[in-house]
């Protein structure tokens, strides 16, 4: 079994997914780690090579962990591509959401080559937002409540088995405060 998480920069998809592997006792690859050990600071790649060549060293990383089981942390802009779009569709997908006030602290490490302030964030969310929620069969929005909480609802939806089978977006179209499996709906 694969989970996959995506959502934007600084959802907390890394530091959840570690806890979810270990909760569910599945091995745990965060994809901008296995480029980072192999071609060093993304920053650095960004600013030496550009965006393309990343993401072409991003969707390789991507490509071999969704081959294999476990917790996959996806960067931010990896689901832009359309190989990993469809390397997705057979996965578990989740959609880790957060809110732009909670941010803020998050974002200020410079780490994010695409983000270097809230507006340029909110930006960025807003044109990805309807790719995330396309892909995603569970949302879970990591804002304000507990990461544990998080992890345990993740990880009961997980072992019950839900799966959607077009990853809609939640019933009314938004995030819940608790994670929710994604409705089907005809468009």
């Amino acid at each position: 079994m694969t989970i996959v998480l995506i959502g934007p920069p600084a959802a907390g998809k890394t530091r959840l997914g570690k806890r979810l592997a270990k909760r569910l006792g599945l091995p745990f690859v965060d994809t901008d780690a296995v480029v980072v050990a192999g071609h060093g600071a993304i920053a650095e790649i960004f600013a030496e090579h550009g965006e393309p060549y990343f993401r072409a060293l991003e969707r390789e990383a991507v490509a071999e962990a969704v081959a294999r089981p476990g917790i996959v942390s996806l960067g931010g802009g990896a689901v832009l591509d359309p190989a990993t779009q469809a390397d997705l569709a057979s996965a578990r997908v989740v959609l880790l959401t957060v809110r732009p006030e909670a941010i803020a602290a998050r974002i200020s490490n410079r780490k994010r080559p695409l983000v270097t302030d809230l507006e340029s964030w909110k930006r960025l969310v807003a044109a990805r937002t309807p790719l995330y929620e396309s892909l995603a069969d569970y949302t879970a929005d990591t804002s304000t409540r507990p990461i544990e909480t998080i992890v345990e609802e993740i990880a009961r939806w997980v072992e019950a088995g839900q799966r959607t089978e077009d990853g809609q977006s939640t019933e009314d179209g938004q995030s819940t405060e608790a994670g929710q499996s994604t409705e089907q709906g005809e468009s």
